[in-house]
């Protein structure tokens, strides 16, 4: 068709959604000025910078200095602000100043590291790439979703995702699952027949129209695109409504974290504050006090190091072969422990070989392979490894069949049928799931005869069929009948009084690495189980050759029958599920998921898609269909346990760092709380002061910025782990206050062996506050004696740069601003042999701690 307008396309020129509905598909292409044979790619570029990329809700970049104030959220930090104002109306000009530098400072830092963090996601996702087929130039090209403009003519088929909306150009048995937009539940077919309503129709009847977003079921389709972007149905709702994605398991931890820290925080803070109020120290230094202990409490940084810890770690698993896609997935990747895969790919090699074709008796059968071939080579639906298996095993002499049309594969009739005319006849060729195939056939052929497919002989055909499954073999139906020549298209209802000729067995061998794999996986404590669409015969006798111990085996049918909290009950025992349906799939692993299990699942199927959903963590790998990659938290850059096993222990590396984080900075800084609290009790000034703790507080932080690049115990890697707050708050009561014992220990010495006046006293807790909770991290970052675990070289030299900082502060002019004092030779001599100590005390409790409280 030719294009009937020359004027250019302008943005206000857009078609409206109603006509795209009432006028045919050649009307709708001319009011698009396109063509059947689509656009040149300088229209296409040029219609770009008209309606833009093809993206909806794309990050809007701020400017830094947005960035920076949005850096300022913080509620503390934001206190800290309304503090500092204060004390500079009241005259504490000085005090002002250091609390906004304070403030500053952290925001630049945060800024900065998770920018690079972002940039290193960024450039992370710009490997992964959704494509569309579409017309360019009059040819076909694979192109990027945020290339496709208005007018673009797009081919679909089974398994791909709708880039964008658009009009039905031309279509065969095409159903879509829109079931996300609409909330239908089934899938429903898509033609190019003109919609005709009088008033406004609700968009389940738009049956010309496609919504971005959705997915292909079944069938083929030829489409002109009509909206992009934010101007399609999807972005109109995401406008309306930011789509939220569900809390990862860590990351509710963090919240239960948060809510423990609150309490903390305010406890001692009220405390602190109404001791120094009462013992009549400024009301306002005593306020601002108790802020600057709660910041000190409080893990500020823990965002911008879980981003920073979140991005080197998908920095490293794409390095092993996994690119991370959603980088809040990796910490439940590290926590995952239990894995529900397919067999198909996982535990085989998925290249299928076609070893037999014989009939309902066992023998081979040349027939039988001719038809097989015939479907295979004429279908254009969904590609599939059992047609190109079958077109590779021998090329057959088909040029006198001729295709006349075509049903595509679906998932609900689990077979395709090719229509073709040979020797002045007109004949049907189904091939799919042999159950499937069965149920549409009331004949069969025998050594040229038809014969009836009475109980008997559909025993019998059952039999061979079990008989080649517990042989490993992977099998399929073949089945034909004549059909009347005068019809122009035939359906899914012409699949019917068919005639069985027999049965076609692939073999996909056990790929050579899996029963390391799955050995692998054991010992990393993943608990895996196949859930298969597959006969139980076939998965049972894979499981067998691979080593796999097959500890109970539940079919699809037996789900069927149970209730939720059965189900519960057998998904623990059971590691093999068979012929499932995708809604059986997810409710095992709801069921996995309610007995308290972070799941993972891997898929790369269009029915997988529901599942990956459902999962805590989903994996696809590269080849996958287009609605498999879209789900995927992550993908592989092959479907192999071996690169996925590699990619746990990342993200198990990943989750360790960020611990490391919250439990040495809890511990440390509730010492800290905890011996201000006592100091309140006997003290006339304030043991620190606010801008004093500030600069601790920031200094420490500068040193802990470095964890996401420590290393990690291998021992550490080996099990799941999750964020227990009750372990973390086990922690921080048990370590903080062995700090506290050195806290108290400076306090006497200054007082009584010193005779410190407050500036001293201040200066002296200082530096041994900032020297003990620095250098504790070579002892608590890992469970081992801390000289037999190695620290990473950064996080090495940035703790011991921040102590010598800290001893060097209080000699320098910048001490001064902080009213530090030149602290005594002997006070250094004496904190050197207290940090011995207190580095050894803590090494022996560490030991028992752990023989007490470990997880594991």
């Amino acid at each position: 068709m030719k294009c009937t307008r020359k004027a250019p396309l302008g943005k206000h020129d857009i078609i409206d959604s109603g006509d795209a509905l009432r006028l045919s598909a050649g009307e709708v292409i001319a009011k698009l000025n396109s063509s059947q044979s689509g656009l040149t790619s300088k229209e296409a570029g040029k219609r770009k910078e008209i309606f833009g990329s093809n993206e909806v809700g794309a990050k809007i970049k701020r400017s830094v200095a947005l960035e920076l104030l949005s850096r300022l959220k913080n509620p503390l930090i934001i206190i800290l602000l309304i503090a500092g104002s204060v004390s500079g109306f009241l005259g504490e000009v000085v005090n002002a100043l250091i609390i906004f530098l304070m403030v500053f400072v952290s925001a630049v830092l945060s800024f900065l590291q998770q920018h690079k963090a972002e940039k290193a996601a960024e450039e992370l996702k710009k490997r992964i790439t959704t494509t569309a087929t579409v017309i360019r130039n009059n040819a076909k090209k694979e192109i990027s979703f945020s290339e496709l403009v208005p007018g673009d003519i797009i081919y679909l088929s089974a398994g791909d995702i709708i880039p964008a909306d658009a009009r039905v150009v031309s279509s065969k048995n095409f159903f879509i699952d829109q079931s996300a937009l609409t909330g239908e539940s089934a899938p429903v077919e898509k033609n190019p027949e003109i919609v005709r309503t009088n008033g406004e129709l609700p968009i389940t009847g738009w049956s010309n129209y496609l919504f971005m977003g959705t997915s292909v079921v079944s069938g083929t389709a030829t489409a002109v695109i009509v909206r992009t972007g934010a101007s399609t149905e999807y972005g109109e709702i995401v406008r309306k409504t930011a789509e939220k994605k569900p809390k990862t398991e860590f990351e509710k931890g963090l919240g239960r974290f948060g809510f423990l820290i609150m309490r903390v925080t305010m406890l001692l803070v009220v405390f602190v504050f109404l001791v120094q109020a009462l013992r009549r120290v400024s009301i306002l230094e005593s306020l601002l006090f108790a802020i600057a202990l709660a910041v000190g409490l409080t893990p500020e940084l823990l965002p911008m190091i879980i981003s920073i810890d979140l991005s080197k770690g998908a920095v490293a698993m794409s390095k092993k072969g996994v690119i991370v896609k959603r980088l809040e997935s990796i910490e439940n990747f590290g926590s995952m422990d239990t894995l529900c895969t397919d067999k198909t790919g996982t535990l085989t090699e998925n290249k299928l070989k076609l070893i037999l074709h014989v009939n309902g008796e066992g023998k081979n059968d040349e027939n039988v392979f001719l038809y097989s071939y015939i479907n295979s080579r004429y279908q254009t639906g969904l590609s599939n490894l059992f047609d190109r298996a079958i077109v590779a095993h021998e090329k057959a002499n088909i040029k006198s069949y001729l295709k006349v049309d075509e049903i595509p594969f679906d998932f609900v009739r689990k077979r395709s049928s090719i229509v073709v005319d040979h020797n002045n006849e007109r004949m049907i060729i189904s091939k799919g799931a042999p159950e499937q195939i069965f149920s549409v056939c009331s004949h069969y052929e025998l050594k040229g005869k038809r014969l009836s497919l009475a109980q008997r002989a559909r025993e019998k055909i059952r039999e061979e069929f079990n008989r080649l499954s517990s042989q490993g073999y992977v099998v399929l139906g073949v089945s034909c009948k004549n059909v009347r020549k005068e019809k122009k298209e035939y359906s899914v209802k012409d699949e019917s009084d068919m005639v069985f000729l027999g049965l076609i067995a692939f073999m996909d061998p056990p790929k050579e690495t899996v029963k390391e794999s799955i050995q692998q996986l054991k010992n990393s404590g993943i608990d895996l189980k196949i859930l298969t669409g597959d006969n139980e015969l076939v998965t049972k006798k894979i499981c067998e050759e691979i080593g796999f111990e097959v500890k109970g085996i539940v079919l699809g049918s037996k789900i069927a029958e149970m209730n939720d909290q059965a189900l519960a009950r057998i998904v623990e025992k059971a590691n093999i599920f068979a012929r499932l349906t995708p809604a059986q799939k997810n409710r095992i692993i709801d069921a996995l998921k309610s007995n308290g299990h972070v799941v993972g699942f891997l898929g790369d199927g269009i029915n997988d898609a529901p599942s990956m959903r459902v999962a805590d963590v989903s994996i696809s790998v590269e080849n996958a269909v287009d609605v498999a990659k879209e789900s995927a938290d992550m993908i592989l850059s092959q479907k192999d346990l071996t690169v996925l096993q590699l990619g746990v222990l990342e993200g198990r590396k990943t989750f360790g760092n960020t611990i490391k984080y919250v439990m040495i900075g809890l511990s440390s800084n509730f010492g800290n709380m905890f011996s201000a609290a006592g100091a309140s009790l006997f003290l006339n000034f304030l043991p620190m002061l606010p801008v004093q703790i500030l600069l601790n507080n920031l200094l420490y932080d500068v040193s802990q910025t470095t964890i996401p690049t420590d290393n990690v115990d291998e021992e550490y890697t080996k099990k799941p782990k999750k964020l227990d707050t009750k372990f973390i708050r086990n922690f921080m009561i048990f370590f903080g206050p062995i700090s506290s014992v050195f806290d108290f220990l400076t306090f006497f010495v200054m007082l009584w062996v010193f005779h410190a006046s407050p500036a001293l006293f201040q200066t002296a807790w200082f530096i041994e506050s900032l020297c003990t909770q620095s250098l504790i991290i070579f002892v608590i970052r890992t469970r081992k004696p801390f000289w037999k675990s190695m620290p990473s070289r950064y996080l090495l030299l940035s703790t011991i740069g921040v102590v010598c900082l800290a001893l060097i502060i209080p000699f320098t002019f910048i001490g001064k601003f902080f009213k530090f004092v030149a602290p005594p030779l002997a006070f250094l001599l004496i904190l050197i042999g207290f940090v011995a100590v207190y580095l050894i005390m803590t090494e022996i409790m560490k030991r028992w701690f752990y023989r007490k409280y470990a997880l594991d």
